[in-house]
């Protein structure tokens, strides 16, 4: 069912910060920032030749990564995000696997245009796992 790693998400307090350390200290090519208010979130791609590393920072008072960062206020590792080549039968799938999807259980459209949807991280060793068709 799985595909390759899309990205590693990391929620950072400050995303300018966050952009400059990796595109200055690291020397990594960044993505403009993107604003995703239907997700609660801002966020900058890092790109890797063989994946990517998305910097989350919260966008309003109701995001999402919120609460993480109050847990976490340096920040930290958010979620990871595999591909799947049919996101409506992987949700069956899990389902009836006893998997559970966040939300509505219906997919969004995530920052590359594409259907993603979340699992809950207490069913998989407290790792937030985001699916995404490709």
């Amino acid at each position: 069912m799985l595909g390759r790693v899309n990205h590693i998400a990391i929620a950072v307090p400050d995303l300018n910060a966050a952009t400059a350390s990796y595109r200055d200290t690291l020397g990594a090519k960044v993505s403009q920032a993107q604003a995703l208010p239907e997700h609660g979130v801002t966020v900058v791609f890092v790109e890797l030749e063989n994946t990517k590393v998305e910097l989350l920072e919260p966008l309003g008072e109701n995001s999402p990564i919120a609460a993480f960062l109050e847990k976490n206020p340096s920040g930290g590792m958010h979620h990871i995000c595999y591909e799947v080549a049919d996101i409506p039968d992987a949700r069956d799938q899990l389902s009836a696997s006893g998997a559970r999807v966040l939300g509505s259980g219906e997919p969004k459209i995530g920052a590359h245009g594409k259907p993603v949807l979340f699992l809950h991280p207490k069913d998989f060793f407290g790792t937030l796992i985001e699916l995404e068709q490709v």
